[in-house]
């Protein structure tokens, strides 16, 4: 499925809909993300429906069925939906019926089974026009939503919200954090137990990451292990909040409206295992001596004069504005806070501005404290265009208290800035191999060999499995091109240009002979195409009688075989067995990757006679034709359309598998080329442990582009990745020619318009 097609033809459906009705921007903003949650509700509801029925007796009475359908539903990753709450009931109401109170009638029913949605779910919709209000139940009843799964409605969900702010529909334009940069704070920190706190939840993306880690790392169940808290100034954020943790099976009942500058929540200062945030940046104009009270003694005078207590500010109040006395910017009381939240053990991982870790003066010394207290963990970079509206780098935050004492004296620094996978010319992620790798270097660091070594090892045995799968694949893709080879080799032999592709002129009734000049034309005609005919036979028999590409074929076959035996064989378990084995895959990489040009050379060659038989000889018109098996075969050596969600064809299945062991080759390749003996070391342009003695020679800068240097220059042999950078840069300049052709279209008609 391509998400981001969804993304944007799902908005633009719903935009085009807005803008047709006599609704602002505001009040269609959250009923529709109602919607959203509804769908997204339903669709995790009919995952679990079928293995809740298949343990009840078909014969059950239907109130008993459903009372026990209620009770199986708790505790499960899901919400027990009322059949009037359920999507389909919703969608296929008679034409005529008010869809407005349906949908009321849905929240209403899905508040009473959870109370810790009360007030929570959106309302309005009578007051929406009927007829909008039943094209938008069709927009996300569509098929491609049926099946989409939580990860791709977390995306539309956050696009959404991300497209209302950009439209006013919310107060502040907040924006959210993007996937990866959750699931990177996730892997860092690993949250798995005790309370997990985010000071700035907006809709509770921490907590919901947080499940699927411990749900499918740790095989817990979130509601069992961790307990949430979670703040937010804006009561719209609040609610959907609530909506989207009791939409995936998780606790919301500590969801809080509130300011956190103001707020303290005082109950969890130092009592939480893990803070998480991705708190808005560089905010000014906060209140300067509301927050003085949270600022902890710096003295043993002040602290023998001290009362109340506890303080979130340990380490300083950062600068003030000269004219309004306000804190001219907010990035270290954000810092502090999620510090002081933290129990004798506890880890955080949060997003700041990339500013933030080099800042001067007041923050300066802020920092130095921070440093000094050998709590600071992790600094890693992060590249622009991670987040959906803004293009800004920023950096992601990591403290922990319960660092090893070896440890105390230094700070991982990680630049993953050059470490991105493209989307659009707008917008970049984490792969989920990039995410694991990047994590790697966390595991080496605090010595969690085992773990570097189980990574490897899974890549290692995923190319076994695309090995595994090649044979076949690639006997599918040639049974299809022997079929097409045998049709066309019929029409060779069959198709006859006098009596079929360019017949002669049918004389009319009583009339006489054409003209001796036409006959000569159609003379010339059938001699042009019969030469034509010819040369396509020429053509149709070298194809046929080349075997370079079937020879080359056969070799990687051959090689893959072998390799495929020698990770069987791998001792998997050792770093030292692993690079045994790498050393035979890195040699197999070449071979994969000339496999994938070997097949589109020789699909390009098989469509290239399909089209020249029918656009230059007429293939169409002949009897000896077989156009709907010549169709297929087309059809099976092209690309699926990703627009219409298709299924992967042949071809796309054929070129899949030496890709993908490639691509896992390529990700030990890139793991073992920076850390050859599974052990953690520096390297340049990537990462490096610093000592506080240099943290301070650098005027205490958190940055890490400032330690780890540049890197030393490097085949990984990633021509994806080359690739996909060219293919950044086109899209890139598209978009800015689209905007400079019409920027300029503005201007003229300005111009127009004050001339006169």
């Amino acid at each position: 499925m391509n998400v981001q097609q969804l993304e944007n033809e799902l908005w633009e459906a719903a935009d085009q809909l807005r803008a047709n009705s006599k609704l602002t921007a505001a009040e269609y903003a959250m009923p529709v993300l109602g919607l959203i949650f509804l769908r997204h509700a339903d669709n995790r509801f009919k995952a679990y429906l079928p293995g809740i029925l298949a343990s009840i007796p078909a014969k059950m009475p239907a109130a008993q069925r459903e009372e026990l359908i209620r009770t199986e539903f708790q505790g499960k990753a899901a919400i027990y939906l009322p059949e009037a709450a359920r999507f389909d009931a919703i969608a296929s109401l008679p034409k005529g019926t008010d869809v407005g109170e349906a949908i009321e009638a849905a929240m209403d029913a899905i508040e009473a089974e959870y109370t810790v949605l009360e007030g929570a779910l959106p309302r309005g919709y009578p007051a929406f026009e009927p007829d909008l209000l039943a094209d938008l139940v069709k927009i996300f009843d569509r098929p491609a939503l049926k099946t989409a799964t939580g990860d791709v409605f977390g995306r539309i969900y956050e696009y959404f919200l991300n497209k209302f702010a950009m439209t006013g529909a919310q107060e502040g334009g907040e924006f959210f954090t993007p996937p990866s940069l959750v699931r990177m704070i996730v892997n860092v920190i690993q949250p798995d137990h005790g309370i997990v706190f985010d000071p700035a939840c907006g809709s509770a993306g921490m907590f919901v990451q947080t499940g699927h880690f411990i749900e499918k790392v740790r095989r817990a169940s979130a509601l069992e292990t961790v307990t949430f808290h979670g703040q937010e100034k804006s009561d719209t954020n609040t609610k959907l909040a609530r909506m989207n943790l009791v939409v995936h099976g998780l606790d919301a009942s500590n969801i809080r409206q509130g300011n956190t500058f103001y707020d303290q929540a005082e109950h969890l200062i130092g009592q939480c295992d893990f803070v998480m945030a991705n708190p808005p940046f560089n905010v000014d104009g906060v209140d300067t001596k509301k927050v003085s009270k949270q600022l902890a003694p710096q003295t043993a005078q002040e602290a023998a004069q001290a009362e109340g207590g506890p303080y979130r500010l340990p380490f300083g109040l950062p600068g003030t504005n000269a004219k309004t006395g306000a804190i001219s910017n907010a990035n270290s009381l954000w810092i502090q806070y999620f510090y002081s939240y933290l129990n004798d053990t506890g880890r955080a991982g949060f997003v700041m501005a990339s500013s933030a870790s080099d800042a001067g003066n007041k923050d300066r010394d802020i920092r130095e404290k921070l440093v000094k207290s050998g709590h600071v963990d992790v600094m890693m970079s992060i590249g622009t265009k991670f987040f959906y509206t803004r293009s800004l780098p920023c950096t992601l935050w990591f403290f922990d208290k319960g660092k090893p004492d070896d440890l105390q004296d230094q700070v991982l620094m990680i630049d993953a800035r050059n470490v991105y996978h493209v989307v659009s010319a707008r917008s970049h992620v984490f792969t989920e191999e990039q995410l694991a790798n990047l994590t790697a270097i966390t595991w080496l660091y605090r010595d969690e060999h085992e773990k570097f070594v189980a990574l490897v090892a899974g890549y290692q045995r995923q190319v076994g499995d695309w090995l595994a799968e090649l044979p076949g694949r690639l006997r599918a893709d040639s049974r299809t091109l022997r079929r097409l080879a045998l049709k066309l080799m019929r029409f060779a032999r069959d198709a006859r240009v006098n009596d079929e592709l360019l017949p002669p002129l049918p004389p009319l009734p009583a009339a006489p002979p054409p003209p001796t000049e036409q006959q000569a034309e159609l003379t010339q005609q059938r001699a042009e195409l019969q030469a034509a005919l010819d040369a396509w036979k020429a053509d149709l028999a070298q194809a046929l009688a080349d075997t370079s590409a079937a020879d080359a074929l056969a070799a990687l076959l051959a090689q893959a075989a072998q390799a495929h035996t020698a990770i069987a064989q791998a001792d998997l378990a050792t770093h030292a067995g692993q690079k045994a084995l790498q050393a035979t895959l890195d040699v197999l990489t070449p071979t994969l990757k000339a496999a994938g040009k070997t097949l589109e050379a020789r699909h390009k060659r098989a469509l290239a006679l399909v089209d020249a038989a029918e656009k230059t000889v007429r293939a169409r018109a002949s009897k000896a034709w077989h156009g709907k098996a010549i169709r297929e075969a087309r059809r099976a050596l092209q690309p699926a359309d990703a627009k219409k969600n298709e299924d992967p064809t042949v071809r796309d299945l054929a070129l899949e598998a030496p890709k993908q062991a490639a691509y896992f080759i390529h990700q030990v390749h890139w793991l073992h080329s920076r850390f050859p003996n599974g052990w953690y070391d520096d390297v340049p342009g990537l990462c490096k442990a610093v000592t506080r003695e240099e943290i301070a020679a650098n005027d205490w800068s958190l940055t890490p582009g400032r330690y780890v240097g540049v890197a030393a220059v490097q085949d990984d042999g990633d021509e994806d990745a080359f690739a996909e950078q060219l293919r950044e840069i086109h899209e890139e300049l598209a978009e800015l020619n689209e905007k400079a052709v019409a920027l300029a279209g503005r201007i003229a008609g300005n111009l127009e318009g004050l001339l006169g």
